[in-house]
């Protein structure tokens, strides 16, 4: 007679399925924050926050500028997932929606609640129309003219530049062309505009030499500069998150490579000259006066093209403007640049910090944009056409200037998270165990006053239900 075998052990399915229920739901923000376009640091965390909600007791994940490598472990199973998302198109008010679903989070959420919670943030309509964004692309870009050393005249052809241009990067991206082609077509457009335009003032103004500064018309594509991949590539690599640094560094540069080649095929054309514009002759105080206006300008231009909610849009105007007008100020009393760069993104940073506890809102959708009027995107393109023309000398020399100006932002910002963020002291946190931040406490506390409103009213039902 043969030996009988005992069975195996059920294979635990019940498990295994709740299991990937909360791991679909917990990738599912991640994916979305991550389109949304914001760094790998804050994708792990919401995805941390709402896993430890839904039970899982481990989260490790790997983020990059497109992919997502998820494992999720609970009660001695675990799952790995692998997604793909598209190019992330930064989208503030969603990183702010999404930020409130992870920090809300509490234990016995459910995977259904989350997807619902999700859903409501994916249907939510963006805040701006296509004309407005055009408005604040045209007038961050008069803002960025004004700043270096543009008169009225260059600041009025780059704002009419940069708003056709952006019109047409909105009108391309509908046909799903790709990315790189509609900057660079975007890029022509805007400085073919800009040479209209000196063509015209210089028919206005026959009498005057010099009506349009050729070199101003690199102000009219600075609102292909892609500040958040820049920025949140800098936060990911001062945490050692070399795949998603790297990945978004490259990105970045590919992107202003694409737009710096449309506007170089421009230059070439009519041969203009990417110099630099000596300073304007201006009284201290209207100096001083004109730089805040114009950085306060600059700042809320870019951050209605991220689409930020209108209070947050106004609280990063004021912060950018502080901020760069110190620098500025600095710089003037000779001091050193990359000190006053680093100096002047701690503070947006400190303010930042400050600011989102109490709007509250994320500090990401606060600092990036007042950080990007800081940006040298003219000494930036410069670099890149002396490196087309095979000017050796001005290519470094451009470039090592930029370079190290944008070192030097993203080391302040990355300085002023680690003072505030208790998160950052640690070198690999345990994403479903994250440090409970004030904000963290203030939104749980406004989730439970509001709840106790809304058990405090009156009910409106009869006795019969109606």
């Amino acid at each position: 007679m043969a030996d009988l075998q005992p069975n195996p052990p059920a294979e635990p399915v019940g498990r295994d399925a709740a299991l990937a229920e909360k791991s679909d739901a917990v990738c599912r923000m991640g994916s979305l924050m991550l389109t949304a376009g914001t760094g790998s640091y804050r994708v792990k965390a919401a995805m941390g926050r709402v896993a430890a909600a839904l039970g899982i007791e481990q989260l490790e994940a790997q983020v990059s500028l497109t992919e997502i490598v998820a494992t999720t472990r609970a009660q001695g199973a675990f799952r790995t997932q692998v997604l793909e998302v598209p190019v992330p198109v930064v989208n503030a008010d969603r990183i702010s929606a999404l930020l409130r679903v992870s920090l809300r989070a509490a234990p016995g959420l459910t995977a259904a609640e989350l997807h619902a919670q999700l859903d409501a943030v994916e249907a939510k309509a963006r805040h701006y129309s296509h004309l407005a964004i055009v408005a604040g692309a045209a007038a961050a870009c008069a803002a960025f003219a004004f700043l270096n050393n543009g008169r009225w005249q260059e600041c009025l052809a780059a704002a009419l530049a940069a708003g056709l241009g952006k019109g047409v990067q909105l009108a391309l991206q509908r046909f799903r062309l790709n990315q790189l082609a509609v900057v660079g077509l975007a890029a022509t457009a805007a400085c073919l505009v800009y040479m209209l335009c000196a063509s015209a003032l210089a028919w206005l103004m026959p009498s005057a030499a010099h009506p349009l500064h050729e070199a101003a018309f690199t102000s009219a594509i600075l609102f292909l500069v892609p500040g958040f991949p820049l920025l949140t590539a800098a936060l990911d690599l001062a945490r050692f998150d070399f795949t998603s640094g790297v990945s978004r560094l490259l990105y970045a540069t590919m992107v202003t490579l694409a737009a710096a080649l449309g506007a170089w095929l421009v230059a070439w054309t009519f041969g203009l000259t990417p110099a630099e514009i000596a300073p304007l002759d201006l009284a201290p105080a209207a100096l001083f006066g004109l730089r805040a206006l114009a950085s306060l300008i600059g700042v809320f231009g870019f951050a209605i093209t991220f689409n930020t909610p209108l209070r947050p849009a106004l609280t990063a105007s004021v912060i950018g403007m502080i901020a760069n007008v110190a620098r500025l100020t600095a710089m003037d009393a000779s001091a050193n640049p990359l000190l006053c760069a680093v100096a002047a993104t701690i503070l947006v940073g400190l303010l930042a910090g400050w600011a989102s506890q109490r709007l509250p809102a994320p500090r990401i959708i606060l600092s990036v944009p007042a950080v990007l009027i800081m940006i040298p995107g003219a000494s930036t393109y410069r670099a890149l056409v002396a490196m087309i023309n095979r000017d050796s000398l001005n290519a470094l020399s451009n470039a090592s200037a930029a370079l190290s100006v944008i070192v030097a932002l993203a080391a302040g910002l990355a300085i002023a998270r680690m003072l505030t963020d208790p998160a950052w002291t640690v070198a690999n946190p345990t994403w479903t165990q994250m440090p409970t931040t004030r904000a963290q406490r203030i939104l749980r506390n406004r989730a439970r006053a509001e709840q106790r409103r809304q058990a405090a009213r009156p009910s409106t039902t009869d006795d019969n239900g109606n």
